[in-house]
């Protein structure tokens, strides 16, 4: 790969991502609780092994961005960059009815650096939450049958700078600074299907966040035996203070016989000010036990304190959280010359969460099974660049099925491309 080659990558990959922060990447009904559905630090590589993470440090021969636990940047030997984008189709239904809905992004970008032989920072853009849904009742007053429509659009980025080093031999540590920052939209409309002339409403709360975040890690490894290795892992999250800016707009529409909004008048504004947001502190345990270049095993367990999460001085009434996931991933053989799916890692895993959210007394549980592969593609000439393609597939299900809530059956692809390269390293020669 020639550096002209590099720079433009870099340059359309920047703007993509920048375009694409704010975008919604769920539509999903569950996400307009807290600051909707939560994305996760998450590659397809760690995806389509169930979502483990906090034992992960290099699964297979690539160097690999585990953002999820930065004590993991230690184990990074070369440059390392990651991008990839992630699509969602998903089934609700309830009570007899359904409908579908797919929506697709980018879902990261990621660099990592080495600094010395036992430490390497990283940094990149992913997206943090998302908000998209939409619901309508329908009821008759007197004769005139009226649509009460909710709607929420929008999303939170997150830009972080991250560093890992190794202490000692079995050893490592590591951070993530983080700014989270976007836009979330949430609206109320009173429509008159029936009545093209009568004036419709709209409430529209724009509520505007930013603020910074940390992430800490800590990794401890040992041999097994010869080829044989546990690393036992924890990852966390502060739980930070974010500022909040709110605003409500009131106004009158009509609906054109096409179903398009024709804006009339802003009949209310009101700037509420800035206040917080204070998100919940996140705990991840897990291990990993592994054959170098062979196959690997793993597990995590996670808390989310979600009684403490609290919206301008008010707190939501969310509970807390907690899921396991496990998954494995396995390579025949690394060094195979004459079969390529030998060299092809194959991954597999399960993940489940009871979510925050408790409505109608019941617990709004999130699981699914999970597949994957990493194809490796052909090298440089000079064996200096090294490349890899992760697909993840995740099918799953959220809530129960019943009369009043919804149930919604999703199937989400992610594809990542992943470059291994010796950017900064210096030669004698030119």
């Amino acid at each position: 790969m020639t550096k002209i080659f590099k720079n433009i990558l870099f340059v359309v990959t920047v703007c993509s991502a920048l375009s694409a922060s704010s975008q919604t990447t769920t539509s999903s009904v569950y996400s307009q609780f807290g600051i909707g559905s939560l994305n996760g630090s998450l590659l397809p590589q760690n995806r389509a092994m169930g979502g483990i993470s906090s034992g992960l440090r290099k699964p297979g021969s690539y160097n690999n961005i585990n953002l999820a636990n930065p004590a993991s940047y230690s184990s990074i030997r070369m440059t390392t960059f990651d991008a990839g984008i992630s699509t969602e189709y998903m089934n609700r239904s309830r009570g007899g009815l359904s409908e579908t809905d797919f929506t697709g992004s980018l879902s990261h970008l990621l660099f990592a650096i080495p600094v010395s032989k036992k430490s390497a920072m990283s940094f990149g853009l992913i997206p943090y939450s998302s908000l998209g849904y939409q619901s309508r009742q329908s009821a008759m007053v007197d004769t005139t049958l009226i649509n009460k429509v909710y709607g929420g659009d929008g999303g939170l980025s997150k830009f972080y700078l991250g560093y890992g080093l190794q202490i000692g031999r079995h050893l490592s540590v590591g951070f993530n600074a983080g700014y989270i920052f976007g836009k979330l939209e949430e609206t109320r409309s009173v429509e008159f299907p029936n009545d093209f002339s009568a004036y419709n409403t709209r409430i529209q709360d724009n509520s505007s966040i930013g603020g910074f975040n940390f992430d800490y890690g800590l990794q401890y490894f040992t041999n097994l035996s010869p080829r044989v290795k546990l690393t036992l892992g924890y990852n966390g999250s502060s739980g930070p203070k974010l500022d909040l800016e709110r605003s409500t707009v009131a106004s009158r529409y009509l609906k054109s016989s096409e179903g398009e909004d024709v804006a009339s008048d802003t009949t209310y504004v009101n700037d509420l000010g800035k206040s917080k947001i204070k998100l919940p502190m996140m705990h991840t345990g897990g291990f990993v036990i592994e054959k170098s270049n062979n196959w690997l095993f793993g597990a995590d367990f996670k808390y989310g304190k979600w009684k403490d999460y609290e919206e301008a001085g008010i707190n939501e009434g969310l509970n807390n959280s907690y899921g396991i996931a496990v998954g494995a991933q396995i390579t025949p053989d690394i060094n195979s010359v004459g079969s390529y799916l030998k060299v092809v890692d194959y991954r597999l895993g399960f993940r489940y969460d009871k979510t925050y959210m408790n409505l109608d007394n019941t617990d709004i549980k999130d699981m699914a099974v999970t597949l994957g592969f990493g194809f490796p593609l052909q090298a440089s000439p000079t064996r200096t660049t090294f490349y890899k393609v992760n697909f993840a597939a995740e099918l799953g299900q959220r809530g129960p099925s019943s009369a009043s809530l919804v149930r919604e059956k999703y199937v989400n692809f992610s594809i990542g491309f992943t470059l291994n390269d010796q950017w900064f390293r210096r030669y004698k020669f030119d």
